[in-house]
């Protein structure tokens, strides 16, 4: 078994069929493990991450991939978020003592920057959404609508989508609600927000990103499995219709049983001949899978500056601030600031708007939003800053983007796909790449007449949720 990428996709396909008794070779064209949720060391010694990846209790999937590779312990999960918007109103969501669905109703109404019309006409799209079961029937209109289109329906308040709407789902779908499908939008606050108490916690790595992946070239190789670094594939070679192999540099060529490429989708439409794609409908549409940016800003300051281990920014550009410094604490792997300094990652999801600018101009435009949100930093010296921009992190959740995605079981004998992009039911997160993984794998298992289950169940509803889905799908007496 070859697999080809070693991001989240690859590395929970190949962990495993590891673990179902394949010999698992995995090729990464980097030197490092992670793909996009990754990290490495600036030349003074510093860790940073190419940007900071959380995930919420309702990523049963990413959860089940952490435990499999030891480093469920480097995720700490909080129960409380902050908001700040700049005219320093602080807003915190958290669970409060009644059951799903209305566990964040104390915090959601003591919300300060909301109004009451604001949170009126949310509330009323909520019920909807669990008036519904998470399916309100125009979600699949025409193809799919757009998020903003589905709030305009409901008569959402400009301010709710403003600073409730858009400041959730950009982070969360790393796209703009007019550019959103309505379907993941609603899902995310089906999953996260309705349906469970705990849906909603937010789980942020203690570790560099790249630290979580030990685990996974440990696993693959202890199973007798290889893991190649700076191993870019060059080509495919094709016979009869079939994968023969695959070439990498100085002509070294490598064959398997089966292939999971578990690339960007625009390197795949690049990499795979043209015979390839003929063969397969779904494999002609990858170029009409569009693709957002994500752009993180890093600060040393001299002091400490923030006492929160995260926040979230209301009607700015910068939309996370990360306290990395608190985050670390106690991590052998810790980033190494002056010994009363301050590291935070910043990060801005959808960054169309930077992706032209300047190195200069986005640490001056974030550094006075910084400064406006956090106090004890109009007085800080920064002491180093560096910003690093992802033009193509994610797909776009465009309305109706799914008619492209294929499935993980291509119709060309012996390939395999597996990335966020392709067929999950989730939009692009680390836990739709690893459910594709786990889904590759799965085909893969199932091509060979030893069938296999990893895809974990999503999360159950609970509370009143619980009993009210029980009652709808009772039989009629």
């Amino acid at each position: 078994m070859i697999v080809i990428g070693g991001g989240l996709a690859g590395l929970a396909a190949g962990v495993a069929l590891a673990e179902s008794g394949w010999r698992v070779r995995l090729f990464e064209q980097r030197p490092f493990l992670g793909g996009r949720a990754t990290s490495y060391v600036l030349p003074d010694g510093e860790h940073v991450d190419n940007c900071q990846h959380v995930t919420l209790g309702c990523c049963t999937n990413l959860a089940d991939f952490y435990k499999r590779v030891g480093s469920a312990d480097k995720i700490e999960f909080f129960g409380r978020l902050f908001f700040l918007d700049p005219q320093g109103r602080y807003g915190e969501i958290g669970a409060g003592i009644f059951p799903a669905p209305f566990h964040l109703t104390g915090s959601f109404a003591a919300f300060a920057p909301l109004t009451l019309c604001d949170k009126l006409s949310i509330a009323r799209a909520m019920l909807d959404v669990l008036r519904t079961k998470g399916r309100p029937p125009d979600l699949n209109e025409n193809g799919g609508i757009s998020m903003l289109e589905w709030l305009g329906r409901r008569g959402q308040t400009r301010g709710a989508i403003a600073r409730f709407w858009r400041v959730v789902l950009v982070s969360a779908l790393n796209e703009e609600l007019d550019r959103t499908d309505a379907r993941f939008g609603v899902d995310v606050f089906w999953k996260a927000f309705l349906s469970n108490r705990t849906g909603y916690r937010m789980g942020v790595p203690t570790v560099p990103l790249a630290s979580l992946y030990h685990g996974c070239k440990a696993e693959i190789e202890r199973r007798g499995g290889e893991v190649y670094l700076r191993a870019p594939v060059r080509g495919l070679k094709i016979e009869n219709g079939e994968i023969a192999g695959v070439r990498f540099d100085e002509g070294r060529e490598e064959k398997a049983d089966a292939y999971v490429f578990a690339v960007p989708h625009t390197a795949l439409a690049e990499l795979l001949p043209e015979s390839v794609k003929q063969s397969d409908p779904a494999l002609l549409n990858l170029d009409k899978i569009k693709v957002s940016p994500i752009t993180g800003v890093h600060f040393w300051f001299d002091r400490q500056v923030m006492k929160e281990p995260f926040i979230t920014l209301v009607d700015t550009t910068t939309q996370w601030i990360f306290n990395k410094t608190a985050l670390y604490d106690g991590s052998k792997e810790r980033a190494k600031p002056a010994p009363a300094g301050q590291y935070l990652q910043l990060v801005i999801s959808a960054s169309y708007d930077l992706l032209p600018r300047s190195r200069e101009e986005i640490i001056a435009l974030c550094l006075e939003e910084v400064r406006h949100a956090l106090p004890l930093a109009r007085d800080a010296q920064l002491v180093k800053a560096t910003v690093i921009k992802e033009a193509a992190a994610t797909f776009s959740p465009e309305p109706g983007v799914d008619r492209w995605r294929p499935k993980q079981e291509a119709s060309v004998p012996g390939l395999f796909l597996a990335g966020d992009w392709t067929d999950t039911g989730w939009p692009a997160t680390m836990e739709g790449a690893v459910r594709s993984g786990y889904l590759a794998a799965e085909a893969v298992l199932r091509s060979d007449g030893a069938p296999r289950k990893f895809l974990q169940p999503d999360l159950e509803p609970d509370g009143f949720v619980a009993m009210w889905l029980g009652k709808a799908h009772a039989p009629a007496e």
